[in-house]
């Protein structure tokens, strides 16, 4: 579903979005955003990249951050959750990850963990392993992820 139509599908269920983007750096919200109009439905886009970030815009607890890493189901659902309590919007978006280059055995370049948050209803998350495609790729394939999830939450309302 291309942004335009993902907005047309939020505009006709009366929602409104928000992104929590780390990996990304923006990216999602910039897809959403290119499109004329877009502000009757976008509200507001954090870009939460540093821990320090998520931790003062979003209220992702330090102690999640620490424990298990910023790249991690857990600070997912935490971004998504805070983007969704500090705004205006009724479904909120989270993708952190490691677009690489670089990575670890534990956590290899192209792992990207998603959040979606929805006011009255319980939050998703996945781990998707896209794999060692490349920077700009990996970021590409997570936007691309975050606009569908969307797209899947605005269908199921």
């Amino acid at each position: 579903m291309s942004p335009a139509e993902l907005l047309a599908l939020a505009r006709a269920k009366s929602a409104r979005i928000a992104t929590a983007e780390s990996c990304t750096g923006g990216m999602i919200s910039a897809a959403l955003t290119d499109v004329a109009g877009s502000s009757d439905v976008f509200d507001r886009g954090f870009v939460t990249y540093s821990n320090a970030a998520k931790v003062a815009m979003l209220g992702v607890a330090p102690e999640t951050l620490a424990r298990v890493g910023a790249v991690s189901e857990e600070v997912a659902r935490e971004m998504a959750e805070g983007a969704l309590a500090r705004s205006q919007a009724t479904l909120a978006v989270a993708v952190t990850g490691i677009a690489g280059p670089g990575g670890s055995e534990f956590k290899p370049e192209g792992r990207v963990c998603f959040g979606l948050a929805r006011c009255g209803g319980p939050t998703f998350v996945e781990t998707v392993e896209f794999g060692p495609l490349g920077r700009a790729e990996v970021r590409r394939a997570s936007v691309e992820r975050a606009l569908a999830l969307l797209a899947t939450a605005l269908a199921e309302v």
